[in-house]
């Protein structure tokens, strides 16, 4: 679960009555995208015929652009999620990585779900200290304008999130 029990206002939509604006979910959707694009190599060497990851990948871009609902897009993530369940390692880590870029779209807090398992994802694959340095790879990525938000989120979520932010 990487979800909190208590919400930060501040990841959640204004529409929905937190503070989080249009821009800022878009940057957390591409960050996380990033994110789980840069792994899904782990789940495509095993997998090379499915294409629901690449397609959650794609799905989250499509909706910052404005060319695909938001239902569709998580819709997708979940796709995603399906192909990673009967999976182990890397590759399970990966594809779950890819659904939780596309559920962004749906729910800004997933951004940390698809941090986290390519953190797992890598470290799995490599190692702890690759696991690490994916994660400083992250965050050097992150987008200015969020970059705090999602540093304090990483802080406060931690737990949660297997320890994988932690140093």
């Amino acid at each position: 679960m990487i979800l909190p029990a208590d919400r930060d206002p501040r990841l959640v939509t204004v529409r929905r009555g937190g503070s989080l604006t249009d821009e800022d979910h878009h940057l957390l959707a591409l960050w996380a995208s990033d994110c789980a694009e840069h792994v899904l190599q782990l789940f495509e060497r095993e997998r090379p015929e499915d294409r629901r990851p690449r397609e959650a990948v794609d799905a989250a871009r499509a909706w910052v652009a404005g060319s695909l609902p938001m239902m569709e897009c998580r819709a997708l993530g979940g796709h995603a999620m399906g192909a990673a369940r009967p999976l182990r390692g890397a590759a399970r880590f990966a594809a779950y990585a890819a659904g939780q870029a596309a559920c962004v779209a749906h729910v800004a807090e997933h951004d940390l779900g698809a941090a986290a398992y390519a953190i797992k994802a890598v470290a799995a694959d490599a190692g702890v200290e690759a696991g690490r340095r994916e994660r400083d790879r992250q965050r050097d990525r992150l987008p200015a304008q969020v970059r705090s938000l999602v540093l304090e989120d990483q802080e406060r979520r931690d737990p949660i999130c297997w320890g994988v932010f932690s140093p």
